[in-house]
């Protein structure tokens, strides 16, 4: 299982590869504004201590299959080292992303289909060429580079009660209770139609669920990682579910009220507060993370 003492050793590897980001009030809540780091997402924490914690990497390069964020994430950490990299996505992710993917110089291959596909299409690219494959969040090293946040967080904020976190494959969430442990209550939020850490939590182990909804493309996960559940199984404390036009709403509000572009996984925490999913009690210090920002500004802006 990820320690702290391991998410200290992952800053020190990562160090200043990553934007330390900022955090604003809003209201009676503070906001993590994770979407302002490289590459629009928190991704590119845990990306960069997968690959520097490779002794070796092949000619080839990386390899991943991604609904988005992480293939940029991943582009900008090849780009960056000087390392080739390929992702493979969906078609069913937003055109904008794959744009995003290109932008650092990785080379994107589009499969028709959902997350699965692009991962099958991965699996078999990679047996051809020897790249190895980054996977978005099953792996150690990866939540252990996530839970960077949440150590930079507490330099920034003093007396965090709650943490709110959204959850696709766990990865993210599992590095903020791994740093936090059980001095900060660590709450997962999640799509009504895609609850695969819910899902979990509620049968003691791991299970596939269906996935949909307007942030598939991030949070959209059929299956809790394995690394990531071993914190989550034990750090972890409530799972709560958001509807589609909560999470619309809260992407409105966070453009109104704060003039941030945030795509429907980004906002999904805030939409837990806001819908009543999850309601503070009074003086509770509250951390919303908001988490990513790749998102067509049409699709928000009214």
């Amino acid at each position: 299982m990820v320690t702290p003492d391991d998410i200290e050793r992952a800053a020190e590897r990562i160090g200043d590869r990553a934007r330390r980001t900022p955090v604003i009030a809003h209201g009676q809540l503070t906001l993590k504004l994770e979407l302002m780091q490289h590459a629009g997402s928190f991704k590119t924490r845990g990306a960069f201590n997968r690959v520097l914690g490779e002794a070796d990497l092949p000619d080839a390069g990386l390899i991943a299959a991604s609904g988005g964020n992480h293939g940029a994430a991943l582009s900008y950490v090849g780009g960056s080292l000087g390392v080739p990299t390929e992702i493979f996505m969906p078609s069913t992710s937003p055109d904008i992303k794959r744009q995003n993917i290109e932008r650092f110089g990785a080379t994107v291959h589009v499969i028709e289909g959902y997350y699965d596909d692009a991962q099958a299409a991965a699996d078999e690219r990679r047996a051809e060429t020897g790249a190895i494959q980054i996977h978005p969040y099953d792996h150690h090293d990866t939540v252990a580079g996530q839970g960077t946040m949440a150590r930079e967080l507490e330099e920034q904020v003093d007396g965090v009660d709650t943490i709110i976190v959204a959850a696709g494959g766990g990865g993210f969430i599992a590095g903020q209770a791994a740093w936090f442990r059980d001095r900060v209550r660590v709450v997962c939020v999640e799509p009504e139609s895609s609850q695969c850490v819910r899902a979990a939590l509620a049968n003691g182990k791991p299970v596939p669920v269906p996935v949909s909804g307007v942030a598939a493309d991030s949070l959209g996960a059929k299956q809790v990682g394995a690394a990531p559940w071993l914190v989550i199984r034990q750090f972890v404390d409530e799972a709560v579910v958001v509807a589609d036009a909560s999470i619309r709403d809260a992407q409105r509000e966070l453009w109104n009220e704060c003039r941030l572009i945030v795509e429907p996984g980004g906002a999904a925490a805030l939409s837990a507060v806001r819908s009543g999913a999850y309601v503070p009690s009074p003086g509770e210090r509250v951390v919303v993370v908001v988490c990513g920002s790749n998102a067509d500004p049409a699709t928000i802006v009214d």
